[in-house]
């Protein structure tokens, strides 16, 4: 069910995570559940092997329950991509060390207080299942014909914003880009022959835990240059990453996506620049480890940026616990009909809009595609200069809308530095949440158990 995994909250999460290069848990794939295996009926003839702990992290136990379901997710994910499982010893280290560090972020963020109530979970499932074009009633239909439990689902999801509220606490909330920066990350790009490229690029990642021997180091670096080997021998990328990296991205090959110079690790820039499409670096050392990244695609992204900009109004009723879908729906349609018969638009915003916009009559200003949720989006467009909008529904609430006025903007130069303020914050925050996420693994007391079977 790869779309359901996919929660634009915790993607961030996720894949800042991998490209930060650190283990932190599947992201946007849902987590094994922490419930245990349910008791065997007394009535049953038939052997039942009682579940058993596989590690303790600080005061809270990993059953192999869990790493038996979490390895049953990955494998399918494995099979979607169509690369070939790693053997079992090595899939149960990958899966453990993925429970074992995802244990102890959820631990971290429980004992500062962090907390995800029920409201905000079953909210986001909501967005969710209309980002998919589904009802409520459809998403659990979909969810049960792949055999996940709604319930189940609900904590993958409560345990994902958990972590997406950790990094934003711990990591993004305190990262600042100044203008400085961003100039100079322009002057560097602009020097560049053909402007800023974009680059699709893979890796693996051979973790190295703070304060290894350098006995412990070299046996690390070893695997990573026997895993360069094999790809150098033509075995393919994907199938290498999946069986001999550490990074929680294995098993969909080590993919990054696509990343400009500033959104990647700092160890990666320059030699990523050298390499051709296809082609694979040597063996690169950071804090999190040993590296190989491998050049899938390039593209260029030096062009005029001419777009149509809505200058836009608004009027918002947001639906909350305090307020229902149905209250906040009645209330725009009452702000509407004032506005009809006269009432001007502004006032009606300054009076009654729930957002900060209201003290501006409701005014958002120049908005380019893009810049709005798809609902708000799709209702501005149909919308002529001076004409009032029905009422919209978003994942906010109940909007009324009102276009001002419309036209063409070359918007290149202020796009490029919203674009290089917003890497260079992507880049600063995926490597800060890294460093955070290992220190956080390696602080954890961590007792792995013996197989007694």
């Amino acid at each position: 069910m790869t779309m359901f995994r996919r929660l634009s909250v915790a993607a961030a999460c996720a894949a800042a995570a991998a490209s930060a290069l650190a283990q932190v848990p599947a992201g946007p794939r849902p987590l094994p559940p922490g419930a245990q295996r349910p008791a065997p009926s007394l009535s049953s003839s038939a052997p039942v092997a009682l579940d058993r702990v596989v590690a303790v992290v600080n005061d809270e136990a990993l059953t192999q329950f869990e790493m038996n379901e979490q390895k049953r997710i990955l494998v399918q994910q494995l099979r979607e991509s169509r690369l070939q499982p790693p053997s079992a010893d090595v899939l149960d280290k990958q899966v453990l060390e993925r429970l074992i560090t995802e244990r102890a972020l959820l631990q971290y963020a429980k004992e500062t207080g962090i907390r995800v109530d029920d409201t905000v979970v079953e909210r986001t499932i909501l967005r969710i299942a209309q980002e998919n074009k589904l009802s409520p009633e459809e998403f659990r239909k979909v969810l049960d014909r792949e055999g996940i439990p709604y319930a189940k689902y609900r904590e993958d999801v409560r345990r994902e914003l958990t972590v997406q509220r950790l990094r934003d606490r711990e990591v993004d909330s305190k990262i600042f880009v100044s203008d400085a920066e961003v100039d100079t990350y322009l002057a560097t790009v602009n020097a560049q022959a053909g402007g800023e490229n974009e680059y699709l690029l893979a890796h693996i990642l051979v973790r190295v835990p703070e304060q290894s021997s350098p006995e412990q180091i070299e046996q690390r670096r070893a695997r990573a240059e026997e895993a360069l080997a094999k790809v150098k021998a033509g075995e393919d990328f994907g199938q290498v990453a999946a069986t001999w990296s550490e990074s929680n991205d294995a098993q969909q090959g080590g993919g990054l996506g696509w990343r400009t110079p500033a959104r990647m690790p700092s160890v990666f820039v320059d030699p990523v620049r050298a390499l051709k499409k296809g082609e694979v670096s040597g063996v690169l050392r950071s804090p999190a480890g040993f590296h190989i990244v491998k050049v899938v695609d390039e593209r260029g992204r030096n062009q005029p940026s001419v777009v149509q900009q809505t200058r836009v109004r608004h009027i918002l009723v947001k639906v909350s616990e305090l307020t229902s879908d149905v209250e906040a729906k009645a209330k725009i349609d009452r702000i509407r009909e004032r506005i009809e018969t006269g009432g001007k638009f502004e006032d009606q915003a300054r009076v009654n809009s729930e957002d900060a916009s209201a003290a501006k009559g409701g005014d958002l200003g120049w908005l380019s595609a893009g810049d709005t949720v798809s609902d708000f989006q799709q209702a501005m467009d149909r919308l002529k200069p001076g004409e009032l909008s029905p009422p919209v529904r978003s994942p906010f609430g109940w909007h009324l809308l009102e276009v001002i006025e419309r036209r063409q903007q070359d918007v290149s130069k202020e796009r490029q530095r919203d674009q290089a303020r917003l890497a260079l914050r992507q880049r600063k925050g995926d490597e800060q949440f890294g460093e955070f996420v290992r220190q956080t693994r390696d602080r954890a007391y961590v007792e792995i158990k013996a197989d007694e079977r």
